[in-house]
C-alpha cells in the first residue's frame, strides 16, 4: 500500500508512480490508523491533496473508492446511516427491501473503507450519528428490530479544512474516534513544482490536449508567486508581501498551469507563454475585487516587474487588468 501511494520500483523492476508527493512519515501514520480499526481525519488547508490520499487510501485497501458521502449544510442522518424507499415503505410497510443503504452501510456490509468529504460542513446533530457506527462497529435499525454489524475491514476516511474551524467542530466523543493527520502544504519549492509538473502532464495526456509539455521554468515562475503570496515575503527575504484572501493552494496552481496549455494549445502555438498564464494568475489571486486587487497590483508593480527574466510575465498580467 505505501509503495502504491509513495512510488517506486517493484522486484520485476516496474515503476509504480507516486501517488502523493510529500512527507512520506504522514501515508505511514494514515495507513497505520486504519490498520488498528481507528477511523482517519485528513485535515489540512484547501488543496493539500486530501481527497486525493483519502481517494487512494480506498482504493488501495478496499479496491474501491466510491462510497462516498459528500458533506454539506444539508447532509442530513439518512446520508450516513440509511434512509426509505417512501413508495415502498407506504406501500408494504418498514422492511427491508424499503431500506435505502447509505455509503457508510454499504461499507459496512462489505467490510470496507467509506469516504467522508468535508466532515466538519455537517452539522454537528448528524456528524454524532457516527459515534455508535465508530465505537461499536455497529449500526442499528430500531425499525426492523435489528442492526447491521460491520464485517473486518470495514473503516471510515474523513476529510475536513482547517480553514472550517468553529463552523461545525467535532464533539469531543466523536473526535476520540478519530486519528487526525494534518496534510501540509509542500515544504520546499522544488517539492511543490515537481509536484504541479507531474500533475499537469496526468492531466495533459489525459484529456489529450493540443500542446507541448509546459517548460520547467513556466511551473517555476507560477508556484514562486503563490508561495510568495501565500507566505507574505519574497523567496529572497528582502521584501515583505501582503497575503490575498485565498489560499493559493498547489491545486489552484495546478489548474493555472493546466488551464495555460489549453489556451496555448487551442488558442496559440503550443507553447506555454506567460500570455497564456496571466488570466488563470489574476483568477487565481483576486477573489476579493478590491482588496485582492490591490494586492496584486503592487505585487506586480514591486516583485514581477523588477525580477529578471519576468518582464513578459508583468506585461501580460497588466494587460488583463
Amino acid at each position: 500500500m505505501k509503495l502504491y501511494l509513495l512510488g517506486g520500483t517493484l522486484s520485476d523492476g516496474f515503476v509504480v508512480t507516486p501517488k502523493y508527493i510529500g512527507n512520506a512519515r504522514l501515508i505511514e501514520i494514515a495507513v497505520a490508523t486504519l490498520a488498528t480499526d481507528r477511523a482517519l481525519l485528513l485535515l489540512g488547508v484547501p488543496g493539500t491533496a486530501k481527497s486525493w490520499v483519502s481517494e487512494h487510501l480506498a482504493a488501495a485497501i478496499s479496491g474501491d473508492s466510491t462510497r462516498l458521502v459528500q458533506g454539506t449544510a444539508g447532509t442530513d442522518e439518512s446520508a450516513l446511516r440509511y434512509g426509505w424507499n417512501y413508495a415502498r415503505l407506504i406501500a408494504e410497510g418498514p422492511s427491508e427491501q424499503a431500506l435505502v443503504p447509505s455509503p457508510i452501510m454499504r461499507a459496512m456490509d462489505a467490510g470496507a473503507i467509506a469516504r467522508i468529504e468535508e466532515l466538519t460542513r455537517i452539522s454537528g446533530e448528524v456528524q454524532d450519528a457516527l459515534i455508535t457506527i465508530l465505537s461499536e462497529k455497529a449500526l442499528p435499525i430500531p425499525e426492523l428490530s435489528m442492526e447491521v454489524q460491520a464485517r473486518p475491514g470495514f473503516n471510515i476516511i474523513a476529510t475536513a479544512n482547517s480553514r472550517d474551524r468553529g463552523i461545525n467542530d467535532l464533539s469531543s466523543a466523536l473526535n476520540r474516534r478519530f486519528n487526525t493527520v494534518v496534510l501540509p502544504v509542500p515544504d520546499t519549492l522544488d517539492e511543490e513544482v515537481a509536484i504541479v509538473s507531474r500533475r499537469v502532464d496526468d492531466l495533459g495526456r489525459a484529456l489529450s490536449l493540443p500542446a507541448e509539455k509546459p517548460a520547467l521554468d513556466e511551473i517555476r515562475r507560477v508556484v514562486t508567486i503563490f508561495r510568495e503570496l501565500r507566505e507574505g515575503i519574497t523567496a529572497d527575504g528582502k521584501l515583505k508581501l501582503k497575503s490575498p484572501s485565498g489560499t493559493l493552494s498547489t491545486a489552484e496552481a495546478i489548474s493555472v498551469v493546466h488551464s495555460g496549455l489549453a489556451m496555448a494549445g487551442y488558442f496559440g502555438d503550443g507553447a506555454l507563454r506567460a500570455s497564456d498564464l496571466a488570466m488563470g494568475l489574476m483568477g487565481a489571486v483576486i477573489k476579493d475585487p478590491v482588496q485582492d486587487r490591490i494586492v496584486w497590483l503592487e505585487y506586480l508593480q514591486t516583485v514581477v516587474k523588477e525580477r529578471d527574466g519576468w518582464k513578459d510575465l508583468y506585461r501580460s498580467c497588466h494587460e488583463v487588468l
